[in-house]
């Protein structure tokens, strides 16, 4: 069977080189006789994937060497816990901008840990855009302020770094969820004290976690913190202090070779502009297809639509799907379609639903 196009919002698409060449290693990586999948995270074998992976990540960002990158087990959803349990220290408020599905869980489950601020929210429009920082109610002395870059659910991103200076605020610890744009373009990580995210949309499989932590903010875990979940012992052992999720770990490294061999961040910058671009417009054109977001916020990354008439959503899923295009049904809490268009996604097979829907409005519209 020939390779479908997946626009699964995670686990996602990834790299067909990338697949290959794991395939190819599966069995003997690099002459050891065994697969990585076999290896001990101790072993010098094992510690060469683990130093090339962190430094390529490192590079491809631009991580400051005041931050320290460590790869846990978990997922964003347990980050939610952590960072509380880490950041709080001394403090009792931690500030969070709730642009979606995600940061309204992430505010949620804070909540067992500290008195959460809700310093903005977007709920009243239906998490169609993201408030101006200019609007944003800070309390007096939190320890931290949350956001989700970028909204896999609703399709909501912000576009930009922002800067907390800007509104007064300089050296609060901005946290950010970047779970599913992550990579996709050039960021200033300096703007932020935290940045962290499930791998599985840009990175590479399910089971592991990126958290990138400047170094001043370590050393604050509470008591009752788990030790394999205290930043500055994971730090303290170069994400090793437990056995760390080593196969996705070897895979993540391997996208981060592709992104480098692709021309870096600011390559995939423009490849994933161009395809949201032609995906968007196409909706746009259309009097048949919908999407509600701010022009201004619409992720890159998670494009949602409607069809105007949903009594069609059942027939172009079935259709869609016996056309090679997968994994297009919306999240339930939202409805319609989801076409997710990450990194690995490349823009013939954006060109490819493009065609379809065109078709597809044709006969149906």
């Amino acid at each position: 069977m020939s390779r479908v196009l997946n626009f699964s919002a995670g686990p996602a698409a990834l790299p067909e080189s990338v697949l290959r060449r794991a395939a190819e290693e599966m069995l003997d990586w690099h002459g050891t006789g065994v697969s990585v999948m076999e290896m001990s995270h101790r072993s010098a074998a094992f510690q060469s994937i683990y130093t090339q992976a962190e430094a390529d990540f490192r590079e491809l960002l631009g991580v400051p060497s005041n931050y320290r990158i460590l790869f846990m087990q978990g997922g964003a959803i347990a980050e939610n816990a952590i960072i509380p349990m880490n950041l709080l220290g001394d403090k009792r408020v931690a500030d969070y901008v709730v642009t979606g599905s995600w940061s309204a869980k992430s505010q949620k489950e804070a909540r067992k840990f500290a008195e959460v601020n809700i310093a903005a929210s977007s709920e009243s429009t239906g998490f169609t855009t993201i408030p101006a920082m200019e609007q944003w109610q800070l309390s007096a002395d939190p320890a931290y302020v949350f956001i989700c870059s970028n909204e896999t659910i609703v399709g909501v991103e912000y576009g930009f770094d922002p800067d907390l200076a800007k509104i007064g605020r300089a050296g609060l610890p901005l946290v950010a969820d970047m779970s599913s744009n992550i990579l996709s373009r050039p960021m200033d990580v300096s703007r932020y004290g935290l940045i962290f995210g499930g791998a599985q949309k840009n990175i590479g499989p399910a089971g592991l976690t990126f958290v990138i932590v400047r170094e001043d903010l370590l050393g604050k875990a509470h008591q009752d913190c788990p030790s394999a979940f205290d930043y500055k012992l994971v730090a303290e052992n170069e994400s090793m202090y437990n056995t760390p999720p080593t196969y996705a770990i070897y895979i993540a490294g391997l996208v981060f070779q592709w992104l480098r061999a692709q021309g870096g961040l600011e390559a995939m910058a423009e490849r994933n502009a161009a395809k949201a671009a032609l995906l968007y417009d196409t909706i746009d054109a259309s009097g048949f297809y919908e999407n509600r977001i701010d022009r201004a916020c619409r992720s890159r990354m998670n494009v949602p639509f409607l069809l105007r008439d949903e009594s069609l959503n059942s027939v172009f899923l079935e259709e869609s799907a016996a056309a090679g295009l997968v994994q297009l049904k919306g999240h339930k809490s939202v409805g319609g379609m989801r076409a997710s268009i990450y990194n690995a996604m490349p823009i013939t097979g954006v060109q490819a639903l493009v065609d379809f829907m065109l078709d597809f409005e044709k006969r149906k519209g």
